[in-house]
């Protein structure tokens, strides 16, 4: 028992030690004493101890805001004078305090609501009035603060109550009601140095300068280090013309704060207005040194820059606040003097210069037109130092567009029966270009480019058949005029220039090359410049393939204008050029669609002399599209063919009488034609099955063969061909080296047959030279 009673005596003695311990007037009592040794964040730390253990401790709350305000932290002083406002509702002096920290915040509105309070409790209490005047100049409500500050004049008329008041005259005007109040001022504290500047600004303005002077002089006399004090007096001076004075002045102001900004600008100024242009550039590159963006010292440097001739860094501060208007309010208000200036300096004496882009002039004053226009366009650039103020064509304005490379028109022009424009282009600068223009009706299409030896398809592409380095080209051009100039690589091609779509021919060396570039420009300047892709894979093929060069076409007709379309001819197409794939086929010509008469023109003449330039051996012409037989001969159908008129057919009897015209040349000629049945006037049929031949027959591959292969139908073409699905399976499954025509017709046959369709027909060609030879399909691996 005795134990536990010390023990209960000991805790006793611990809990009245520390509730001693946290006793807040002792926190209090601590904080008071470091605010008088300015030890005042120490002070604030004990302050907010003794407010924790006691909230409502109102005492604590002003002593801190003391501290905090000390420190710089007004905020924090303001509200924990409110704080102390809510347990002090009587007291004026602490809502005074907080509507005066709140106005040091630029926080106007608590401000007023705090002082007005104040000024409640205690209607003669002066200070508040003083304060809310002061709030109310700031939020430049005029006219109430004229009332404030004549209420704190009632109360009592002395030195800052006058001052006060005489600066709110001041702000509305009243020049001479402020002068009387900051007199007033003035005679109440003669040594009032702000009252005094006051009063000098007030009589400088109206126009008091001496006595402006004397009040300016007193005031530096009372305070030789007040720098509004010297700004005032080198207004005066300004006002006097001394300005070697007022710049003194300024310059004190300087030393003063050396890095016062407004300052140099003001001496900038001064220099300006005494035509020290030197000085006045190195105060405003100081200014611009610290604000590159201020508006104000850029316009005033680039006048004193041209003032010294140095145009370029003028134009330079003038470009830049120019570019600044966009988001400056006082680069906006000098933008319109910038660009008056910048007018002025990039003034100059030459004319706008007219390119025109369309129609690409052959001459320089020559406009070509297509024969026969009446509305055309011109299209043009004009290039000149400055901005463009109009573009004329025979008296008529027309609207531009400033672009990067210069200002530009696209306009439509009336020449019908004119035979020349005059145009007219002004800069603003009123320099003027008169340019006339002859008008010239030609035709204006780019000449037309055919490569025909060796070969050149559709696409560009030219087939040899050899790596030789060096290789001869033949060609044509057509176009409605006159050739003046072949190139192909650079090199003159030869060709007689009086001649309307001339042939011509060149050697080339294509050695490491992949491409050649053929050029063409008719006489009046229609050019054209194409590329042709060389492709050497039938040159990586057996030199000694006994069937020479071979070529393969395919007309291909599926698009009809009156018959049915097809599907099939482009899949069989597809079908059988993957199944030659594998084939020494040193060329493909694949041709679409084709009319009537692109069918005579290309089998009479175009492959005629592709044939002839490029020494094709062996020629394997395929035809998949719709065809007829009528009257015991066979028809293909071109796309454009009408259903019930047999004129406008393609008669394969044509197709007989265009190879005979070029059967000199070929050694194997095999016509296949998955359409209908080529008749008896094409060819002669076989009595028997045809009896395969061998590769090793050298007389098979060297004599002459004329060969016809056609299905047997008297129908149109179906989108689904046993014909063509067989044949080109023997190619694509076929083991050996060679593959003969006639081991192909058989299997054809064959699977026709087991199809219960027409046997296909083969033959020789009837009229065409045939020595018994025979048409072999070369491997690539022969």
């Amino acid at each position: 028992m005795k134990n536990l009673a010390l023990c209960l005596f000991a805790a006793l003695i611990l809990t009245s030690l520390n509730t001693q311990a946290q006793n807040p007037k002792r926190f209090f009592k601590a904080g008071e004493d470091f605010i008088l040794a300015g030890n005042y964040q120490d002070a604030v730390e004990q302050l907010t101890k003794a407010i924790d253990l006691q909230p409502d401790y109102d005492k604590a709350y002003l002593a801190r805001a003391d501290a905090y305000e000390k420190l710089g932290m007004i905020r924090d002083a303001a509200e924990d004078y409110d704080r102390a406002a809510t347990f002090l509702d009587k007291k004026q002096e602490v809502f005074y305090e907080a509507g005066r920290l709140y106005y040091e915040l630029g926080d106007y509105e608590k401000a007023i609501n705090r002082l007005d309070k104040s000024i409640s409790l205690k209607r003669n209490y002066v200070e508040p009035y003083q304060v809310k005047a002061n709030v109310l100049i700031a939020q430049e409500r005029y006219e109430e603060a004229l009332e404030v500050a004549h209420n704190a004049l009632t109360l009592k008329e002395n030195t800052y109550n006058f001052y006060i008041h005489g600066t709110v005259n001041k702000k509305m005007g009243n020049l001479e009601a402020a002068e009387a109040d900051f007199i007033n001022a003035v005679s109440e504290d003669h040594q009032h140095v702000p009252s005094l500047l006051a009063l000098a600004d007030v009589r400088l303005r109206l126009g008091k300068t001496d006595f402006a002077l004397q009040h300016a002089n007193r005031a530096i006399q009372f305070d030789n280090e007040n720098q509004e004090a010297y700004v005032i007096r080198s207004k005066i001076y300004v006002r006097k013309l001394d300005y070697p004075n007022a710049i003194d002045d300024v310059s004190k102001a300087i030393l003063l704060n050396p890095d016062d900004t407004d300052m140099y600008y003001l001496r900038g100024c001064f220099y300006q207005d005494f035509t020290q242009h030197a000085n006045a550039v190195n105060d405003f590159t100081k200014v611009l040194m610290l604000q590159p963006d201020n508006a104000d010292a850029l316009y005033k440097r680039a006048w004193s820059y041209e003032q010294v001739g140095n145009y370029r860094d003028a134009i330079k501060d003038y470009e830049k606040l120019v570019s600044l208007s966009e988001f400056d309010g006082k680069a906006q208000k000098l933008l319109k003097e910038a660009n008056v200036r910048l007018f002025e300096l990039y003034r100059e004496g030459n004319k706008p210069d007219l390119v025109i882009l369309d129609p690409k002039p052959r001459d320089k004053q020559l406009l070509q037109y297509p024969k026969e226009s009446k509305i055309v366009s011109l299209k043009g650039r004009i290039i000149d130092e400055s901005d463009i103020k109009s573009l004329k064509i025979d008296g008529i304005a027309y609207p531009i567009e400033q672009k990067e490379e210069g200002w530009e028109f696209l306009i439509a022009l009336d020449i019908e029966d004119r035979g020349d424009i005059f145009v007219e282009i002004t800069d603003v600068y009123d320099n003027v270009s008169n340019i006339r223009y002859t008008i010239n009706l030609t035709e204006v299409n780019a000449p037309y480019i055919t490569i025909i030896a060796p070969y050149a398809s559709d696409n560009g592409e030219i087939y040899l058949d050899s790596n030789d380095p060096d290789i001869y080209v033949e060609g044509r051009v057509r176009d409605e005029s006159l050739i003046q100039t072949i190139m192909i690589n650079g090199v003159l091609a030869s060709y007689y220039p009086d001649e309307l779509n001339p042939r011509f021919s060149a050697n080339l060396n294509i050695l490491n090359q992949n491409r050649i570039i053929v050029i063409s420009e008719d006489i009046y300047g229609n050019r054209i410049e194409q590329e042709f892709q060389l492709n050497r894979d039938a040159a990586l093929m057996s030199e000694n393939n006994p069937m020479g060069k071979t070529w393969a076409v395919f007309i291909e007709n599926s698009n009809y204008e009156t018959f049915a379309s097809l599907e099939g001819p482009s899949r069989d197409v597809t079908l059988m050029r993957a199944a030659l794939a594998k084939y020494q086929i040193h060329n493909i010509i694949h041709k679409k669609n084709m009319t009537k008469s692109d069918m005579e023109r290309f089998f009479s003449i175009e492959l005629r002399d592709l044939v002839r330039s490029n020494r094709v051996n062996s020629i394997l012409i395929w035809y998949a599209g719709h065809g007829k037989y009528i009257n015991e001969s066979g028809y293909w159908i071109p796309t454009n063919a009408q259903r019930d008129d047999e004129f406008t057919y393609f008669n394969i009897n044509a197709l007989k009488a265009s190879l005979q015209s070029y059967s000199n040349y070929i050694t194997h000629t095999l016509v296949i034609t998955d359409a209908c049945e080529s008749g008896p006037s094409f060819y002669q049929a076989m009595r028997s099955a045809p009896e395969e031949r061998s590769c090793d027959d050298w007389q098979a591959t060297k004599f002459k063969s004329s060969q016809v292969f056609s299905s047997a139908g008297y129908e149109f073409a179906v989108d689904n061909s046993q014909f063509t699905r067989t044949f080109a399976n023997s190619l694509a499954n076929n083991p050996n080296a060679c593959l003969p025509i006639e081991n192909i017709v058989n299997k054809v046959t064959s699977a026709v047959d087991q199809n219960s369709q027409q046997e296909p027909k083969f033959g020789k060609i009837d009229g065409l030279e045939d020595e018994d030879g025979t048409f072999f399909f070369i491997s690539r691996d022969y």
